[in-house]
């Protein structure tokens, strides 16, 4: 895996924080979304006036109407240190933070975890009354230093989430609390939500703006007079889910973390309006219909092992809390096989499965997670991980370009190139563009044929994918092209055909060169061979679990293409044990 992408990496850009690269990334948005992040910017000197946080009045309340029900579990071992002052956030962790809520060298992702409290499930794992101590302890000193506006504690994204976090875990540290507390809370409670209500989309986009709605509908269906914020807070919801639910249950982002967090804000929205007084227009028909198309594609993009597929930012997440989601999720439906609006295709025979990419990038102002990764696949068997994408270390500025490129997924990359480039803000600058996929099942197996145009304009070719997996699940065959259309001629150049392997997976060539031979932990062999490439082992990084960075291997099949491009064979066969 490279430490970078082809001369894309825009390394001072990156650094910058100016004027210029502010304007370059709204004018990658959409319109609606690029003016209503400007607007918002032009707002925030009036946040801060001291007139304003009078303008947020509040209710004087010291209890809730409703209590949502918040089932998700914490990490009791990071409960433990949190209480003890050490704070494990977005894969960075800080002992004794000073000042507490903006100490030196915490990074931006780090803050926006730190001000948005979801840690508070980590403290109620921990259960006890020193857990509950520590949750008001550092609650009421946020609510001192930050009753009013600043930033980026109440950033739109921040404040939702904030929101949704402490009237989901009230029951834990706020209930029992003394008179005093629960007001100041719910006074602070209901300035953030009015605020809130003011301007939200704010420029948000995807699952980040379902988050900061659920905060708003939360703030609206829980406290006393909040009927203005549960009505702003469904209007917006309403129009979302069509523009981020796609027709086969997809999520627009094209991210399954994405997927997973958004099914989930959707799942506690609806048992909170559930749980709430009833209104006349109840809960929408569209946040049913979205969980109940959501829930298949989740388990389509599940490996054996429960986690989750590594594309376009995406982690392993924990397999336990996916059931969790599905369980709650109501629905029954079996794993969609073929998801051709989001743009997956799942291949699965006896004890082996097979996710491929298939889709085109997202499209702006949904693309800031997204890689270059056209027709990666990843490969399991039972429950062990064999061929894998690279994953993502998400908030670490460090592995922002290596991570997104091409050569850190399970694919075929030419010339050291991206077959989309990255663009500076993140997204997605030249996007490839599938030309088409064709998927076909017999009893004789699977088979997906698959082109797309990412190489074209630079090279003058298409990458054109064929992949094929046999009944039992022991055999899976490719072949991957580089071809000309029309009367074209290619461009030379080196390619790269590359399958990235799980940390745990052992790896030796075999003699003559041509294959590798690949053991699972668990003793199950395998072997991969090709035909028209010269096979090598090199190093690689597997970020597939939040906040780890672990050393892999990757299987990289290499040549040169000519003018009419090149053909590349291969085949993973399951090694069958000898009979003593």
């Amino acid at each position: 895996m490279p430490a970078h992408g082809p001369a894309e990496t825009h390394g001072a850009a990156a650094e910058g924080g100016g004027i210029a690269e502010r304007l370059r990334d709204l004018a990658h948005l959409p319109r609606d979304i690029a003016f209503a992040r400007l607007g918002y910017g032009l707002k925030r000197p009036i946040f801060s006036l001291p007139i304003y946080h009078y303008s947020l009045g509040g209710v004087s309340a010291t209890a809730l109407e409703v209590v949502p029900t918040d089932p998700w579990p914490g990490n009791a071992e990071h409960g433990a240190e949190i209480a003890d002052g050490a704070f494990t956030l977005a894969g960075q962790r800080l002992n004794q933070p000073s000042p507490r809520w903006a100490p030196a060298g915490a990074r931006p992702e780090w803050l926006a975890e730190l001000h948005g409290f979801a840690w508070l499930r980590d403290l109620r794992a921990g259960t006890g009354d020193n857990a509950r101590r520590a949750a008001r302890e550092l609650t009421g000193d946020w609510l001192d230093r930050h009753g009013a506006w600043t930033a980026p504690a109440w950033d739109p994204l921040i404040t939702g989430r904030r929101l949704a976090n402490w009237l989901g875990c009230y029951e834990f540290f706020a209930a029992s609390a003394d008179l005093h507390f629960r007001h100041r809370l719910l006074d602070g409670i209901a300035h953030q939500a009015r605020h809130l209500s003011r301007v939200l989309p704010a420029g948000l986009a995807g699952a980040d703006l379902i988050a900061a709605v659920k905060g708003l509908i939360y703030a609206g269906v829980c406290l006393p007079g909040g009927e203005t914020w549960r009505a702003r807070g469904l209007a917006i919801l309403k129009r979302e889910i069509p523009r981020q639910v796609l027709a086969d249950g997809g999520h627009a982002e094209r991210c399954p973390s994405r997927h997973l967090a958004v099914l989930r804000d959707l799942i506690d929205l609806r048992a909170a309006l559930h749980k709430g007084k009833p209104h006349a227009d109840g809960t929408p028909i569209e946040l049913h219909d979205a969980i109940d198309s959501m829930a298949p594609v989740l388990r389509m993009f599940q490996h054996g092992d429960r986690g989750l597929a590594l594309f376009n930012g995406s982690n392993e997440e924990d397999g336990l809390q996916v059931d969790m989601v599905l369980q709650r999720a109501g629905n029954r439906r079996r794993a969609l096989n073929s998801a051709p609006e989001s743009g997956f295709q799942c291949m699965r025979a006896g004890r082996t499965a097979v996710i491929v990419d298939t889709g085109d990038p997202p499209p702006p102002g949904l693309d800031a997670h997204a890689h270059a990764g056209t027709f990666a696949l990843e490969v399991s068997v039972g429950r062990e991980r064999l061929i894998v994408n690279c994953g993502a270390r998400v908030g670490d500025p460090a592995w922002q370009w290596a991570q997104r490129a091409s050569a850190a997924h399970s694919t075929l990359v030419l010339n050291d190139t991206n077959s989309s480039t990255l663009a500076p803000g993140h997204g997605i600058g030249r996007r490839s563009r599938v030309l088409y996929c064709r998927r076909e099942g017999a009893d004789n197996g699977i088979w997906l044929d698959m082109s797309q145009n990412g190489y074209e304009p630079a090279f003058g070719v298409i990458h054109r994918r064929r992949l094929y997996l046999n009944p039992d699940g022991t055999d899976l065959r490719g072949e991957d092209r580089l071809e000309t259309r029309g009367r074209g001629r290619a461009r030379g150049g080196t390619f790269a055909l590359r399958f990235h392997l799980h940390p745990e997976v052992q790896a030796s060539l075999a003699r003559g060169g041509d294959s590798v031979l690949l053991r699972l932990p668990k003793g199950g062999g395998w072997q991969l061979r090709t035909a028209g490439a010269a096979a090598d082992l090199e190093q690689s990084i597997y970020l597939g679990r939040g906040g780890e960075i672990r050393r892999s291997r990757q299987i990289v099949f290499s040549g040169e293409t000519g003018a009419d491009g090149v053909k590349v064979k291969w085949a993973l066969r399951r090694i069958e044990r000898k009979r003593a």
